[in-house]
């Protein structure tokens, strides 16, 4: 059985879902909480008007269920028009890419209300008190660690846009790694969502949030609103290894073919792992927006993983609440046909649990946009097929094969490196490890980890 613990990428998210555990909360009490919390000291990554995927695994039953609470395209009841985005190039650690912001790139919110079901299905604790740890660290504010700084760096046009000058840019000084982020509406925000969960949809929130999109040309309406639902479905199986099977999603986080292409790794030497590995996740472009993930296993055995998301953000706050929009209508990885009002978009996000004969093997998911799927299979296939710890699978220096050229972190076999350029393949050594490689976050048989990339933490419940 696996050790109770969290799995986060911040040290105060961790923290979150440990207080709701050691509260007696439940997997999804503490998820939430958790998620909450990265709302709050994530809020480069992640924030309440985004969207996510989660899973669920129940241990009395055995049960696991997959929950979309992405983001659903806006402007139902409401006049057809073409969105006016506002477009800027940002350089995505060594690319560059192009990026489309403004209020009418907001779609609608998905992460509260997935957070609200998560809890009505399978928590113990009253709704104030998941909701205590991210009030309290929005009433404190938060340290702001360096790969969350050299985020903020990298996407400062967008991040001190409107009100976000105020909060990451204060007195004109963008903020540093070790700087309080200090975000008081946030406070304001969550004890409005403590009150009344629905408070986003049919609440305060919500309308704070219309007006901003009124006056300024989004594209929510009430109905959107009204009509968004959280929706569980049964989880993909992926056969994996003698007796080991992934539950996850499909959609565009690439899981089924390149689970079902993974070669057996135990046997091959570094170069030849790394070449094997190249092939599989051949295919992916580059760029993709901010997000962050959870991962958490509980006394009884149950476990919750949840990824979310704002995309690189709209660059506008709902005045006085702190709240950024999200930017997923500008996310050109994710959008595949004709946007129609009130269907879900597509995500690249793939929370996963691996089961065997004995029961939960591991719970993990990834952030990172187009990398997300490379850093999520490098790393389960080093815990469950290399037997690696999972502190170590998660710091073991990753690659990334896009289109044009493989990125590769200080650490990857050289070897290897020189036999794909001996192919014609153009490599790019990075000269550190960098966020752009993804953040795993993963609980297992084997301890849990938090990814070093994006200042990830993990503990277990003591």
């Amino acid at each position: 059985m696996i050790d109770a613990g969290v799995a986060a990428g911040h040290p105060a998210t961790t923290a979150a879902g440990i207080e709701i555990l050691a509260a007696g909360g439940t997997a999804a009490d503490a998820a939430v909480a958790a998620a909450l919390a990265s709302c709050v000291a994530e809020t480069v990554m992640t924030g309440l008007l985004g969207g996510g995927h989660a899973i669920y695994f129940d241990a009395a039953s055995g049960r696991a269920r997959n929950l979309d609470c992405f983001v659903a395209v806006p402007g139902l009841g409401a006049e057809p028009r073409v969105a006016d985005l506002v477009h800027l190039d940002v350089p995505f650690g060594a690319e560059l890419v192009h990026y489309a912001g403004g209020p009418a790139s907001c779609g609608v919110p998905g992460l509260p209300a997935g957070l609200v079901a998560l809890w009505a299905a399978h928590g113990r604790l009253p709704w104030p008190r998941v909701v205590e740890p991210a009030l309290r660290l929005a009433e404190t504010g938060v340290e702001l660690p360096p790969a969350h700084a050299a985020c903020l760096a990298m996407l400062a046009p967008v991040m001190t846009m409107d009100e976000g000058a105020r909060i990451y840019a204060p007195g004109g000084r963008l903020l540093e790694a070790g700087d309080r982020l200090e975000q008081p509406g946030l406070a304001a925000a969550l004890g409005l969502l403590a009150d009344d969960p629905a408070s986003v949809y049919r609440g305060s929130i919500g309308a704070r949030l219309l007006a901003l999109c009124a006056e300024r040309g989004g594209l929510l309406t009430q109905t959107d609103l009204d009509a968004y639902e959280a929706v569980w479905s049964d989880p993909i199986e992926l056969p994996y290894l003698d007796g080991l099977r992934f539950l996850t999603r499909g959609g565009l986080s690439g899981m089924p073919d390149s689970v079902a292409r993974l070669p057996r790794l135990a046997p091959l030497d570094e170069r030849e792992r790394v070449l094997a590995l190249v092939d599989v996740l051949e295919g992916a472009s580059a760029g993709g927006g901010d997000t962050t993930n959870l991962a958490v296993v509980d006394p009884d055995g149950s476990a919750c993983v949840v990824t979310s998301s704002l995309g690189l953000g709209s660059g506008d706050f709902v005045p006085g609440l702190d709240l950024h929009l999200n930017s997923m209508l500008g996310e050109a990885d994710l959008i595949r046909s004709r946007l129609e009002p009130g269907t879900r978009m597509e995500s690249m996000m793939a929370p996963t649990l691996a089961l065997d004969d004995d029961g939960l093997a591991l719970a993990a998911g990834a952030a990172g946009g187009t990398r997300l799927r490379s850093a999520l299979l490098l790393v389960l296939a080093g815990v469950l097929d290399e037997g690696l710890p999972a502190e170590d699978a998660v710091a073991r220096p990753r690659f990334h094969p896009a289109p044009d050229v493989v990125n590769a972190e200080p650490g990857v076999d050289e070897s290897a490196l020189a036999a794909l350029e001996e192919r014609g393949r153009t490599v790019r050594r990075w000269p550190a490890q960098h966020h752009y490689f993804g953040g795993v976050s993963l609980v297992s048989r084997s301890g849990a980890a938090g990814d070093p990339r994006r200042n990830g933490a993990a503990a277990g419940l003591r």
